[in-house]
């Protein structure tokens, strides 16, 4: 599991590369709240177009971190998952707290 991310133009977005399961959720969850701290940014884009394997642990780890970011009403925002992250978001129903974009 890698993670990447950039701010630009107060977007702070978020490559995740891999496979976002068990046994990478602990690495995942600390990365993300290390990337989060700074708050220089006024939303966050997941792109999820490197990610290969995401079960449910993974929308734990995106449910906590929309907690953190809702106290302080920054938006998330998910951006071309694969069709097997995509059937996990509709069926968990995340997109209803977390938008898809083109």
């Amino acid at each position: 599991m890698t993670i990447k991310h950039r701010i630009e133009n107060h977007v702070l977005y978020i490559i995740l590369s891999g496979e976002l399961d068990e046994c990478t959720s602990n690495f995942v969850r600390q990365k993300l709240d290390q990337i989060l701290e700074d708050k220089n940014y006024q939303q966050v884009i997941f792109d999820f177009s490197e990610l290969e394997f995401m079960d449910s642990t993974g929308i734990g780890v995106l449910i906590g971190r929309y907690k953190k970011l809702k106290q302080h009403k920054i938006p998330i925002f998910i951006y071309n998952p694969s069709s097997q992250v995509e059937k996990i978001f509709k069926m968990s129903g995340l997109y209803e707290i977390m938008p898809r974009i083109a």
